[in-house]
C-alpha cells in the first residue's frame, strides 16, 4: 500500500514486516499485526504537521568509536541553511558525550561535532537538513577516528589535479531474526539457489528487497546525494548502489551519508543492512566498493600513459592500500568470485579479476579512467580516496 510513499512523506505506517524476503528457496518473513486505521491515521497526522513555527530541525550525524558506529542527534535552528551555499558556516558546532560512543573517557568526555557539509532531509522534507559532521576533542584536535580531516589535508594539498571518484557500494539484506541469521531469501535451515540469475535481475524468486532499494535511491535524490544508480547483485539479496562522479572531499561525504539514509530506510522494513565483505562462506559472492579514479591528467590526451604509471606507484604500495581498505577482506580476495589475490598486484584492460580494471573505453580512447576493485563493502571511503591520490599523485605535489 505505498510504503515508498509512507517513507517519502515521513509517515511509518502500519507496524508491519515487509512481504518482499521472497527468494529462490520459498524462505517468508512473518509479518507483525497490523496497526488500526486509528493508529495510522494518528501517526499521519502527527508527522504530517507542516508548520514548525519558523523553527527548521537539523539532524547532525557523525561517525563513533567503531567508524561503523553511525550516530545522530536533533537540534532546532530558527533560521533556513541550504546546501551547496555559504550557509554551512551559520551553522553552530555541537558536541556529544564520547565515553558513550567510546571515543572520551568519562572524566573528560566532551566531543565537538563541526558541520561539514548540508543535505535535505528526506525524512522531515520541508527546510529540514541533515548535516554531516566530523568529530574533534577540546583542544581541537581531530579524533583517532576522525578519517575526514586528513583526507580533507590530501585532497587540499592535489586539488590542482581534479580528482575525480565514483564508488560501487554493494551490501547485503539479514533477517532480523536472532535465529535466522542469514540473507533475505534462504530459508531457515538451508540455502538459496546457487549464484547465476540474480545479477542485474527481476521477478519473484529472483530478487529481494527491491523496495528498500528504491526508498533509499528516492532518498540519495531527494537529499542531494550524487547517486548514480543501482542493481542486484550476484548473491541473493545483495544490492549496490553507485555514487558519483564525484570531486575531491564530496565523495567520502557523499558515500557516509548514503549508507546512512539506508540504514534509515532499513528502519522501516525491519531489515538489517550487512556491509560485511564475505556475509557468506562458502561458494557466494563477497561484497566490495570498487573505486573508479581519475585526475585532469588521465582523462586528457594520452592519459593511458599516466594510467600506467600510476600502476607502478599502486603496485609498490599494494601492502598498505590492503591494510586500509577493510575489515575482514581476505575472506574475499581470494582470487576467485570476481576478485584478485590480495597477496599478489595486478592490472588489466577489463579484467574483473585483477586488483585494478582499466575499462575497455579507456584503452580504446587513450584516456579516461581505472577501477580500484580491492576496497571491501566495510571500507571507509575518506581512507580510500586519500590513498589513492596520494599514492598517484605524490610525485606530482607542488612545493
Amino acid at each position: 500500500r505505498g510504503q515508498i510513499e509512507n517513507i517519502m512523506g515521513a509517515c511509518y505506517g502500519p507496524s508491519r514486516r515487509t512481504s518482499l524476503s521472497i527468494g529462490p528457496a520459498g524462505a517468508r518473513m512473518e509479518r507483525q499485526p497490523k496497526a488500526s486505521a486509528q493508529e495510522v491515521k494518528t501517526r499521519k497526522t502527527m508527522l504530517n504537521l507542516d508548520d514548525q513555527g519558523g523553527k527548521i530541525m537539523a539532524e547532525y550525524i557523525w561517525l563513533g568509536g567503531s567508524l561503523w558506529d553511525v550516530r545522530s542527534k536533533c537540534r532546532t535552528l530558527d533560521f533556513t541553511v541550504e546546501a551547496g551555499t555559504e550557509d554551512l558556516k551559520k551553522l553552530p558546532e555541537w558536541n556529544y558525550d564520547g565515553s558513550s560512543t567510546e571515543q572520551a573517557p568519562g572524566h573528560n568526555s566532551e566531543v565537538i561535532i563541526q558541520p561539514r557539509r548540508i543535505y535535505r532531509d528526506p525524512f522531515r522534507r520541508g527546510n529540514n537538513v541533515i548535516i554531516i559532521c566530523d568529530a574533534y576533542d577540546n583542544k581541537g584536535q581531530p579524533l583517532p577516528t576522525n578519517h575526514r580531516a586528513r583526507c580533507a589535508e590530501i585532497m587540499e594539498k592535489y586539488k590542482d589535479h581534479s580528482p575525480w571518484f565514483g564508488l560501487e557500494q554493494e551490501y547485503t539484506m539479514f533477517h532480523d531474526k536472532p535465529f535466522q541469521k542469514k540473507p533475505l531469501g534462504f530459508p531457515v535451515g538451508g540455502y538459496a539457489g546457487p549464484q547465476g540469475p540474480y545479477y542485474c535481475g527481476v521477478g519473484t524468486g529472483t530478487v529481494v528487497g527491491r523496495e528498500l532499494v528504491e526508498a533509499h535511491y528516492r532518498s540519495c535524490l531527494y537529499a542531494g546525494v550524487k547517486i548514480s544508480g543501482i542493481n542486484a547483485e550476484v548473491m541473493p539479496s545483495q544490492w549496490e548502489f553507485q555514487v558519483g562522479p564525484c570531486e575531491g572531499m564530496q565523495m567520502g561525504d557523499d558515500l557516509w551519508f548514503a549508507r546512512y539514509l539506508l540504514y534509515r530506510c532499513s528502519e522501516f522494513y525491519n531489515i538489517n543492512v550487512n556491509f560485511n565483505p564475505k556475509p557468506m562462506k562458502g561458494n557466494w559472492n563477497g561484497a566490495g566498493c570498487h573505486a573508479n579514479f581519475s585526475t585532469k591528467e588521465t582523462r586528457a590526451e594520452g592519459g593511458l600513459e599516466v594510467i600506467e604509471k600510476m600502476m607502478k606507484k599502486l603496485e609498490s604500495k599494494h601492502k598498505e592500500h590492503i591494510k586500509e581498505y577493510g575489515e575482514g577482506n581476505e575472506q574475499r580476495l581470494t582470487g576467485k568470485h570476481e576478485t584478485a589475490s590480495m597477496d599478489k598486484f595486478s592490472f588489466g584492460v577489463a579484467d574483473r579479476g585483477a586488483s585494478i580494471r582499466i575499462p575497455t573505453t579507456t584503452k580504446a580512447n587513450g584516456c579516461g579512467y581505472f577501477e580500484d576493485r580491492r576496497p571491501a563493502a566495510n571500507c571507509c571511503p575518506y581512507k580510500v580516496t586519500a590513498l589513492l591520490v596520494e599514492t598517484c599523485l605524490a610525485e606530482e605535489a607542488k612545493e
